[in-house]
């Protein structure tokens, strides 16, 4: 059963996606940009203190490696992570397993690769969607909406909206994605409306309405916020 909300839908486009463009984008990221200039006045001031968007997705991606390794990184610093993913894999000579493969390994071995209790169940429940057929192979994944593909990945134990929002933004270069689940993003809002706390989730979205439809960019751009924050850039506001 899915674990996306009703009020969630909000956060994702609903059309059906645009073809894939040489950049890996599935749309225009000029017209994006000049769109959310024209929307809003301190996002374009954002715009212009912020390093030139580079989102250029990489199409090629394999959904159960992808959601196997997401797994693997919940919750540890990228260092263990790396480690514990490292040796998954070393137990089958080195490359992502079979559904079949992972199933058949004996779950002492996988657990001596590093993997909690909680983080096993949810590799063998990945295994058994892709499997079963219910995990959307490399090929179905460029022709499903946003909604379709969020609804069948959330599918999986451990697999929340927060990390199919990064696949959609940074992997598959949807253009509608407003990550209301990442801090960052929240903290860039704060940060550049000079607010004492982050808006809610709710707040956010009325708030980026007139974004739509390039909230991947938007959401960007927020996160690009707090890197200049760090850096003692300035934003010149309106």
């Amino acid at each position: 059963m899915t674990r996306r909300s009703k009020t969630a839908d909000a956060d994702l486009g609903t059309g059906k996606p645009g073809s894939i463009r040489s950049d890996g984008l599935t749309y225009d990221r000029d017209a994006a940009i000049a769109h959310l200039r024209d929307a809003d006045p301190m996002l374009a001031a954002l715009i212009d203190a912020a390093p030139p968007f580079d989102v250029r997705p990489d199409q090629d991606i394999d959904p159960f490696a992808y959601l196997l390794r997401s797994i693997v990184f919940q919750q540890l610093n990228g260092t263990a992570a790396g480690t514990i993913h490292g040796r998954v894999l070393d137990l089958f000579a080195g490359c992502v397993p079979a559904p079949d493969e992972l199933l058949a390994t004996d779950e002492s071995t996988l657990r001596g690769a590093g993997l909690s209790a909680n983080k096993l169940a949810s590799i063998r429940d990945l295994a058994t969607h892709a499997r079963d057929g219910t995990l959307p192979s490399h090929d179905e994944l460029p022709r499903m909406t946003d909604l379709e593909i969020v609804d069948r990945l959330t599918a999986v134990r451990g697999i929340g909206p927060w990390t199919v929002h990064m696949l959609l933004l940074f992997r598959l270069g949807r253009p509608d994605v407003l990550a209301t689940g990442d801090f960052g993003v929240r903290e860039g809002l704060r940060l550049l409306r000079g607010d004492d706390a982050q808006l809610t989730p709710s707040a956010l979205r009325d708030l980026a309405r007139p974004w739509r439809p390039y909230r991947s960019v938007a959401s960007w751009y927020l996160w690009r916020c707090v890197d200049l924050h760090r850096a003692g850039t300035p934003i010149v506001l309106p």
